[in-house]
């Protein structure tokens, strides 16, 4: 696939194939960073966020493996752009986050992953989040006609289509960021929503809870990257869910500083 090539249903799902493996790759990569007993060298980027060898080895393997699979198509990872690698982007191209959750990777709770995202047009068209420490993955793709396709599996598992819920009668399932978030905005927001349960996850495992049907609406306050939220945003668009902002336009990519609005995601409905 490059750059002047349609994408075609049969592209994306070919391309859902390879990010996988890509993305696994990489997740063995941070995993050789993660052993029990064994200190987590850290260091800090310019906004204060930890930085380890484990986002740096695994936005090495992404990237080139990127390059070489669409040598056409910009690559922006997060760890590039903190490097001052910052192409300029066109209609198409990849964001990826390869190590989404630092804070969940230093206290191992198992709840980081690896995210790579395809956009096209401001949206994006293709995702995976793979969840190394918890041998999972979620992949999503979005064809020009429309046609969709989400799936979840577990390591030597077989791999489930999974679709977005309509929030039950009882009452919505909020998801939160384990580590972000105001509570009285939160209940701000919901307003007279039925609430049902409330949930806590770590990096772009939020999309995948409403993307799988866990749960029903995640609301995101405070800033953003768009490498934190394209995968995610990708698998729970295949899903049949949906990302807007809190005024209720859909999420886009592409913006020139890559930095997102608040946001809610969506189930069905």
């Amino acid at each position: 696939m490059t750059e002047a090539t349609a994408t075609t249903k049969e592209d994306l799902d070919d391309l859902l194939g390879v990010i996988r493996t890509i993305a696994e790759r990489a997740g063995k990569e941070i995993l050789a960073y993660y052993v029990e007993g064994e200190e987590i060298e850290v260091t800090e980027k310019a906004d204060k966020s930890p930085l380890t060898q484990a986002d740096l080895a695994a936005d090495r393997l992404i990237t080139k493996a990127l390059e070489t699979l669409t040598p056409d198509v910009p690559v922006i990872s997060e760890e590039g752009v903190e490097e001052g690698r910052i192409p300029k982007v066109d209609r198409r191209f990849w964001l990826v986050d390869p190590l989404d959750g630092t804070k969940e990777f230093l206290s191992r709770n198992g709840e980081f992953t690896v995210n790579i995202a395809l956009v096209e047009d401001g949206r994006p068209v293709a995702g995976v989040v793979h969840a190394p420490a918890l041998a999972m993955t979620w992949c999503g793709a979005v064809a020009p006609d429309g046609s969709r396709h989400a799936t979840f599996s577990e390591t030597d598992q077989k791999t489930m289509n999974i679709e977005a819920r309509t929030i039950p009668a009882e009452g919505a399932t909020v998801v939160a960021s384990r580590r972000h978030g105001d509570p009285e905005q939160m209940k701000a927001f919901l307003g007279g929503q039925a609430i049902a349960d409330t949930r806590n996850a770590g990096s772009s495992i939020k999309f995948c809870l409403v993307a799988n049907g866990k749960a029903d609406i995640y609301p995101r306050f405070g800033r953003t990257m768009e490498w934190d939220t394209a995968a995610g945003h990708a698998v729970l668009a295949a899903a049949g869910g949906r990302v807007e902002t809190v005024d209720g336009q859909p999420l886009t990519y592409g913006k020139p500083d890559f930095a997102n609005p608040e946001f809610v995601a969506y189930g069905k409905g």
